[in-house]
């Protein structure tokens, strides 16, 4: 069957799965931006998607069946599949929540009478440990050892396998972490900028005590992964796994610092030892952009001092 090229014959659609999410709500709101008829679907409807219509359905407990008869309705021209958070889950969840939703969406494609086009988002941790100084790459084998990485490394398996019999035709993105406005409260920056808020009223320095903070990671703004959304839904490209991130490995204390730089608030930022044993999955990720400049013609705009600036001033402004 062949695939629909976005916009034929009017006005492209496109179904977000996960579409409340950090990255979902910001892939949701580019594409209304862009003159996208937008679909956001989720298991809670959110409070605010300016422009985009809500359809409320756990994708891991819905048939793949009942999957295709909304893809039907709805006639997407492209489906984003942007489920699958690492923050706050159990180890036992993540073949539900990463793996599962996946595979169900690849049977209902595989059924449908009009096919989208796919664009799924994985993660670089699919990759496993990778050593200091190395980019991570699709020539690079994945090893992951977290439930997480392997349960999004088999979501992005099944995708290429499928793209690579035809039954698909998308692309993988492999995200780097992602920062700026919409950052989860559970992550690093969230944690970090809760501290700040609570010490910004007072005349002493706040104490931040955190984990160890002896990782590199390769931070890319949500605005930009969005970007790479859209550019992956207007591509053509099909079967390949593109990394996005900002080609830079930064010392997670770096970011640390630079929130508190940026908010202005006096602290103090304490680690505490690393217990004996201990040891962080991945103590390195860097991105290589190659792939994604040359199959997208994507690259990063934004520093990481304009998205650590831009996420303050909006938990800042939304706390005052």
């Amino acid at each position: 069957m062949t695939p629909v090229p976005p916009g034929e014959g009017g006005r492209a659609g496109v179904v977000v799965l996960g579409g409340t999410g950090f990255v979902g709500r910001r892939v949701c709101a580019d594409f209304h931006a862009a003159g996208w008829a937008v679909t956001a679907v989720a298991r809670h409807a959110p409070k605010d998607l300016d422009g985009t219509r809500f359809l409320s359905l756990d994708l891991a407990e819905t048939p793949s069946g009942a999957l295709a008869e909304m893809l039907e309705a709805q006639r997407p021209d492209v489906v984003v599949n942007a489920t699958g958070s690492i923050w706050s889950r159990e180890d036992a969840a993540m073949e539900r929540i990463c793996t599962l939703p996946a595979l169900r969406l690849l049977e209902a494609l595989g059924s449908m009478s009009r096919r989208p086009r796919l664009v799924h988002l994985g993660s670089v941790l699919e990759y496993g440990p990778v050593p200091p100084g190395a980019a991570v790459g699709a020539e690079r084998t994945p090893e992951p050892t977290t439930a997480y990485g392997k349960a999004k490394l088999a979501a992005s398996r099944a995708v290429l396998q499928a793209a690579a019999r035809g039954a698909v035709h998308g692309l993988v993105l492999r995200v780097a972490n992602v920062a700026g406005v919409g950052t989860p409260d559970v992550s690093l920056l969230g944690k970090v900028a809760a501290c700040l808020l609570e010490g910004a009223a007072g005349a002493e320095p706040v104490t931040v005590r955190l984990a160890p903070l002896r990782a590199h990671r390769d931070y890319v703004d949500v605005r930009d992964v969005s970007e790479a959304v859209l550019a992956a839904a207007r591509s053509r490209a099909s079967g390949a796994a593109v990394d996005i991130g900002r080609g830079e490995a930064v010392p997670v204390r770096r970011l640390v610092d630079l929130l508190v730089e940026v908010s202005g608030v006096p602290a103090r930022i304490v680690e505490r030892p690393r217990e004996p044993g201990v040891r962080a999955e991945t103590d390195w990720i860097q991105v290589d952009l190659g792939p994604a400049r040359d199959l997208l013609g994507w690259r990063p705009k934004r520093s990481l001092e304009e998205s650590v600036r831009s996420y303050w001033t909006d938990v800042h402004a939304r706390a005052a």
